[in-house]
């Protein structure tokens, strides 16, 4: 074998090697991003249950789900581990928009952008789950509603602000009603290793999978209608946070009932967080 061959065959190697490093790490991120995004639906839900049955001291978002963990023993080391983890979700995230995620149009251009949109977002959650565990003792970061209403009171001063606010609330319910839909029809099958699960195991998944992404494509939803009324009246009072946006349902025809279904739903889709972070393909 001449010299070019070897040293072609040496920047191939070490050009798998790379690869696999990166796939390796970036599994990793991943599966720590869906165990802790798991933790935080699974505490969210079990707020929302005993709201839904008159404890409403409580808070039901994210906010109210890290006091609730700071609370427990190690507290401080488990919020620390679940901020960590979130930022392993935005690496792999990021690792999508840049590389490109598997699958057939992993490559392609929505599918960059759609995880580049996911990344900004999971390093919005995952700053604000580390700042809690840095502050918990000096504040208590505000409320999910509360911030809700700043943001859109801020939006409604720009020019045109209403127009900015009515458009993203249709985009959330828009993005509602597609989260709920797919969860319906199991499009989640398409990024399971459906072949490494028994049938039983499959058919627990589509239950975690379906009702909880069905609960949440609601919330998503009944939150954006909240944002466009906000608009068209301009009012940002009416806009609502996750905690308001779920009381919100107990005060429809079907009472508190509804509040304690969604709920469930929400700790349902924690559960489907966990088979995610064991059966998803990465």
């Amino acid at each position: 074998m001449n010299t070019s061959a070897m040293a072609s065959t040496g920047r191939l190697g070490r050009l798998r090697s790379g690869r696999a490093a990166r796939g390796s790490v970036t599994r990793g991120a991943a599966r720590a991003g869906l165990a802790a995004r798991g933790v935080i639906y699974l505490l969210v839900g079990a707020l929302a249950v005993q709201v839904a049955f008159g404890d409403t001291g409580r808070q039901a978002d994210r906010g109210g789900a890290l006091a609730e963990l700071s609370q427990r023993p190690f507290g401080a080391v488990l919020l620390w581990a679940l901020g960590i983890g979130l930022v392993g979700m935005a690496l792999w995230r990021l690792s999508e928009a840049v590389f490109g995620a598997p699958g057939e149009d992993g490559r392609s251009a929505r599918k960059r952008l759609m995880a580049a949109a996911r990344c900004g977002f999971y390093v919005f959650v995952a700053y604000s789950v580390l700042y809690f565990a840095a502050t918990r003792h000096q504040s208590s970061g505000g409320s999910s509603d509360q911030q809700s209403r700043d943001v859109t009171a801020r939006a409604l001063e720009l020019p045109g602000g209403q127009w900015l606010v009515g458009a993203a609330g249709i985009g959330v319910v828009a993005a509602g009603v597609w989260i709920g839909v797919r969860a319906v029809r199991r499009k989640y099958h398409d990024k399971l290793q459906l072949g490494r699960m028994s049938r039983r195991t499959r058919q627990l998944v589509d239950v975690t999978g379906m009702g909880g992404g069905a609960a949440r494509g609601l919330v998503f939803a009944v939150a954006g209608v909240f944002a466009v009324r906000a608009a068209v009246a301009y009012e940002p009072d009416r806009a609502k946070g996750l905690d308001d946006t779920l009381r919100s349902l107990a005060e429809t025809p079907l009472g508190p009932w509804l509040l304690v279904c969604v709920a469930v739903g929400l700790v349902l889709f924690g559960l489907f967080s966990f088979a995610l972070a064991r059966w998803r393909r990465v």
